[in-house]
């Protein structure tokens, strides 16, 4: 079994490398001031950065699973992800409304990808 930890923080990695399956931990935005596309965008472009560490990219997204604020947003983060994701290689995506971490705080992104 080969296991590898990306990005270690005090309590969890940001990246989980188990043989061919990657698993990203929950991805939030750092300006909390933005609206949820551009929060959405600074997850993707986080979540690029994380799977080419990991050795992989976006075209091999197996799962996603977003947790949004509130649904009003739910089309602006449409927006940022028909922007970021390749069309053809849709994963399995679950989008739910969830109470996070901060009011300011739109969308939280956790996914799982092959290599």
């Amino acid at each position: 079994m080969n296991i590898k930890r990306h990005e270690l923080t005090a309590r969890y990695a940001q990246a989980v490398t188990h043989d061919n399956t990657v698993y990203l931990a929950g991805q939030i935005a750092d300006d909390w001031d933005k609206d949820i596309t551009g929060q959405a965008n600074e997850i993707f472009a986080r979540i690029d950065i994380l799977l080419a560490k990991a050795g992989t990219d976006k075209k091999k997204l197996l799962t996603m699973t977003c947790w949004i604020n509130d649904f009003s947003n739910y089309t602006g983060f449409n927006q940022a992800y028909d922007a970021w994701i390749d069309a053809e290689n849709l994963p399995a995506r679950a989008t739910v409304r969830a109470e996070l971490l901060d009011p300011k705080l739109h969308i939280e992104i956790m996914l799982t990808a092959a290599k």
